[in-house]
């Protein structure tokens, strides 16, 4: 992988424990709602930039400000898809970050309970919060934030559970003798 593609894609792939067996089962980007004021902006500086004959010679100011704008909204754009919340089905994980990367795991067998979030305007849109309550000490993803579909992801992690804990006790016996 070239090294412009490293700052340019998450690489959830490089993070699997393949030897164990591990697969992504999810891979959650960030809901649209956090690119859209982003996006505005860039839509805001087209007439901007289409302006500047008329401001004169003070033309640099208007330039400066619609760049700034651009830089600014690639940036919030860019870091909010490298954010990322993956199921699999031994672990969740979290990686984010643009220029230093950040990762937090948690077994599936730590997760206790999933409290699902959503705002007024999160039900209207499609988007929620997660929080991931465990067992022990407060480590990994805890607080996922404007996860797309977050009832959906609930039953991901909820399914991923059930399956890691039957795997762990193996076959039920059955209550009579043969």
């Amino acid at each position: 992988m070239s090294l412009v593609s490293r700052f340019l894609n998450p690489e959830v792939e490089r993070l699997l424990l393949v030897d164990e067996g591990e697969v992504v089962v999810d891979e959650v980007p960030k809901h649209w709602i956090t690119i859209a004021v982003p996006v505005v902006a860039l839509v805001a500086v087209i007439p901007l930039f289409l302006s500047l004959p008329a401001w004169g010679r003070f033309w640099e100011a208007p330039l400066v400000v619609g760049l700034a704008l651009v830089g600014w909204s690639v940036g919030v754009v860019h870091r909010e898809h490298m954010d990322r919340f993956v199921i699999t089905n031994l672990r969740v994980l979290r990686v984010h970050g643009v220029f230093s990367r950040h990762t937090s795991t948690m077994p599936v067998s730590r997760i206790r309970d999933i409290e699902v979030h959503q705002p007024v305007l999160g039900r209207l849109l499609g988007y929620g919060h997660l929080v991931l309550q465990t067992t022990g000490p407060e480590r990994g993803p805890r607080d996922v934030r404007f996860v797309a579909h977050p009832e959906q992801r609930d039953r991901t992690i909820h399914r991923v559970i059930q399956a890691a804990s039957s795997t762990r006790r193996g076959p039920a016996e059955p209550p009579w003798d043969s």
